[in-house]
């Protein structure tokens, strides 16, 4: 019926069960599909060696958290009132600052804006990132992310940012 398949949202542990499930029927497990980004990075990093153990891809979703990764927004500039956004960021910021700093100067060390650091930080991790684009001008912020790549030292800081976040 089908020639392989793809989760979304499943843990390393169910991830392996699928694939053990999907492999007695002959279909192979060819996706898994997480939100993954600087901001989760701490609870989806065993999800690349999961991948690796069962031969999947792994897609990242979000790979800017919801745009709180881009720079836009701070604790004095949160989006409007009334978007669902607003209290999500509220929460998150004054904890992703250190991460955020980091972010920053790395993307300023490259000539980059800081979603382009981001995604290209996804990319580093062996994910397929998925970002959203509601602009011309966004879409083309995140197509900046292709065409280069941030040297070892670069992904490892912004590791080890993420890791305390």
């Amino acid at each position: 019926l089908c020639d392989a398949i793809g989760v979304s949202n499943y843990g390393p542990v169910q991830l392996q069960k699928v694939a053990n499930r999907m492999q007695e029927r002959q279909v192979p497990l060819a996706i898994a599909q997480i939100q993954y980004s600087l901001m989760t990075y701490r609870d989806a990093k065993d999800m690349n060696s999961a991948c690796e153990d069962v031969n999947c891809r792994l897609i990242s979703y979000s790979p800017l958290c919801l745009g709180l990764l881009t720079g836009k927004y701070t604790i004095d500039n949160l989006p409007r009132q009334g978007n669902p956004r607003r209290q999500l960021f509220k929460e998150l910021l004054p904890g992703a600052q250190p991460l955020l700093n980091t972010l920053n100067a790395v993307a300023a060390e490259y000539g980059k804006s800081q979603t382009q650091v981001a995604i290209n930080w996804a990319i580093c991790k062996g994910t397929v990132p998925i970002p959203g684009a509601r602009t011309i001008e966004q879409a083309r912020e995140n197509l900046g992310s292709t065409g280069w790549s941030l040297k070892p030292d670069a992904v490892a800081e912004l590791d080890k940012a993420a890791l305390k976040v």
